[in-house]
């Protein structure tokens, strides 16, 4: 499959081609750790070691690369991994610009660790092109985006940050986890670097964990993310990326599903009288919605979060007395999900007390509704 064919297509495709050994249309996992080399250490298949590559990891990586139209694509073990790697590549006395709603665990390896890496941080609103361009260094080599954010759904102007970011002469990563490729493509917006949580919905199962690092050039700095993934074994496992693979067949469809879903409780408790604040960038009144709907198409994602009148006691009640959501930690599976982000994130977190984040799933709307209605009661 070729980039002239349409995202549902190259979906539903992915890796699809019959194995030369038995005409499998379904790829066949391939577990071996050490592969045959040469007496002088040349490699006939192209594989020596798992740490360094597997068939299974490289056939992910190009299906991966093909539907976020990258130049290359590296699979990690998990999504954090996947980001403190690019963290880590930058060059000592580099300094990073990190969005302030960008997940908690990056920040917390931003305040604690980037240090010791001779790597500066600072915190920005990402939504404030003035606030942007005047907190630009020149030492500023990344600019961090996330858009959708967690947990609060804010949304970046991807095109207007990396034009800030390349007239500076910095990269700019955007974490795309919320939105996936199905509904978003920050490398055609000018984005230098995509970063994934694969665990959540190119898996979509809740049975694997990874993550991705998408570049738009196979460049310098590419090769010094591969290197460290070499070097530092945070490399996957065979069976999580044949998991993932096998869960982007059908990406397109279930991101439409959870579109469609989450737009409905979105609106349901916008409407609610103990309901304070919707974030979900599909309705109209979201202070992001107008370039959300720019630059995403076919939906604003299956992630939304709310503010419960009452603080934090309310919400922990309301989140007690669902049924069909589950409280737990993730998202993106076939199965809905509620978190107190305040509880989870600690005693640092900056996430409302009252904000329950919902990872609406795959069931009826409906029914999904009345769960909420009967909690919210």
């Amino acid at each position: 499959m070729t980039r002239t064919h349409r995202f549902d297509t190259l979906a539903a495709h992915a890796g699809v081609a019959p194995d030369p050994a038995s005409g499998a249309l379904a790829p066949p996992l391939q577990l071996a750790t050490t592969f045959e080399h040469a007496p002088d250490a040349g490699l006939p298949q192209d594989y020596l070691y798992q740490r360094y590559g597997s068939p299974n990891q490289a056939q992910l990586e190009q299906v991966l690369a093909t539907l976020d139209g990258a130049a290359r694509s590296m699979f990690f073990a998990t999504g954090m991994t996947a980001g403190t790697t690019a963290m880590q590549a930058l060059p000592p006395g580099a300094e990073l610009l990190i969005a302030d709603d960008t997940y908690f665990g990056y920040r917390a390896v931003g305040a604690k660790w980037l240090e010791r890496w001779s790597v500066r941080h600072r915190v920005v609103d990402m939504t404030d092109l003035d606030a942007v361009r005047a907190a630009i260094s020149p030492d500023t080599r990344l600019l961090w985006a996330e858009t959708p954010s967690n947990p609060l759904l804010k949304v970046c102007d991807i095109a207007a940050l990396a034009d800030i970011a390349h007239a500076a002469g910095a990269r700019l990563l955007v974490d795309g986890t919320f939105a996936t490729p199905a509904l978003q493509q920050p490398l055609a917006l000018g984005a230098d670097i995509v970063l994934h949580s694969a665990t959540k919905y190119l898996g979509g199962h809740g049975d694997v964990m990874g993550g991705v690092l998408a570049f738009a050039d196979d460049d310098g700095f590419a090769a010094e993310c591969h290197e460290l993934r070499r070097q530092t074994g945070n490399t996957a496992s065979p069976f999580a990326a044949w998991l993932v693979l096998r869960g982007l067949r059908t990406l397109p469809v279930r991101v439409e599903r959870h579109c469609r879903n989450a737009q409905a409780v979105a609106e349901f408790l916008q409407a609610h009288p103990k309901v304070e604040a919707v974030h979900y960038p599909g309705l109209p009144g979201h202070p992001g919605h107008a370039v959300a709907a720019r630059q995403m198409q076919g939906g604003f994602g299956g992630m939304l979060s709310f503010e419960v009148a009452g603080g934090r006691e309310a919400a922990l009640a309301v989140a007690g007395r669902l049924a069909l959501f589950t409280n737990a930690t993730s998202l993106g599976s076939t199965e809905s999900l509620v978190e107190h982000r305040a509880s989870i994130e600690g005693a640092q977190s900056a996430s409302p007390q009252g904000l329950l984040r919902l990872s609406v799933g795959l069931e009826d709307a409906r029914d999904l509704v009345d769960d909420l209605a009967q909690a919210l009661a």
